[in-house]
């Protein structure tokens, strides 16, 4: 039996999926609780990275948290990953549970993401936590011609593959900062996001499809545009992205509601640092 296997038989949640249009959407289900709460990956990763938050918050909410699609175990369609693609998704997956709103979760890429979402529909969220946000702000089309340099240097990007073999493979994610200290859960993590393609190498589930539509909508599209009054919290990792006044300043001068609470670890802070992760998380939900 894998590390994975053994680690999904020690979780609570259900593994569900919902039939959409253009792809079955995967995700994983704690249904023990209530109050409804969507948890959102980031870029490349899938929703496993949320099997400690899942767990620790467990009695009193009822969580999903989808496989994004490109991601995981949810379908990989030719073309459709834009920000209105991905809230499509959402409120679809809403709609089948019966749910009008929700708090919502989401890091790094799915922040903005949210940020779309909570501008367009903010009857739909009851409160909002950004984890270390990337993309906020549109992008000038001169950086398109550092797509590749990205493509290249970006952690999140690098089990893209092709690897030889699954050994060359897992050398590659024990060198990266999202699966420091190698936890039982996040070997799990690496082992679930990885599969065999059909020539025989290895690489990620992500699908280059994805990556290249996400980046081009990230350049057009701006996250935050209108105030927004949601209740809402910033997870501000001690070795995040965001570090400076000016990176701040986005969220401070739309997000009417807004608490910044400064969290130990980096960009992957509940992978590394889950215990004070989870507890700002619960301090702020609890008070909504």
């Amino acid at each position: 039996m894998s590390v994975s296997e053994t680690f999904l038989k020690q979780i609570s949640a259900q593994p569900r999926s919902l039939t959409l249009p253009d792809l079955e959407l995967f995700y994983w289900e704690w249904d023990q609780g209530q109050e409804p709460l969507l948890l959102l990956h980031g870029m490349a990763d899938h929703s496993l990275v949320w099997a400690g938050l899942g767990e620790a918050l467990k009695d009193r909410y009822h969580i999903l948290a989808p496989d994004l699609r490109g991601h995981g175990n949810s379908g990989k369609p030719g073309r459709g990953y834009r920000c209105a693609d991905i809230i499509a998704d959402l409120e679809a997956l809403m709609a089948d549970r019966g749910w009008s709103s929700a708090h919502v979760v989401a890091h790094s890429w799915s922040a903005k993401v949210a940020a779309v979402w909570a501008t367009q529909h903010p009857e739909m969220i009851r409160s909002l936590i950004l984890i270390d946000p990337f993309f906020i702000n549109a992008i000038p089309r001169w950086l398109t011609f550092t797509f590749p340099l990205l493509y290249r240097t970006l952690p999140f990007l690098k089990m893209l593959g092709p690897f030889a073999t699954y050994a060359q493979a897992e050398q590659q994610a024990r060198q990266l900062k999202q699966f420091r200290g190698w936890s039982e859960w996040q070997q799990a993590v690496f082992e679930q996001g990885m599969e065999q393609k059909p020539d025989g190498t290895w690489g990620s589930k992500f699908v280059v499809q994805a990556r290249d539509e996400i980046f081009a909508d990230v350049m057009v599209v701006a996250g935050l545009t209108t105030p927004i009054a949601i209740p809402t919290l910033f997870i501000q990792p001690e070795q995040g992205l965001n570090r400076t006044a000016w990176q701040l300043k986005p969220y401070q001068t739309y997000l009417q509601n807004l608490t910044l609470v400064q969290v130990p670890g980096h960009h992957w802070c509940f992978l590394v640092e889950p215990i004070a992760f989870q507890q700002a998380v619960a301090k702020f939900l609890e008070a909504q």
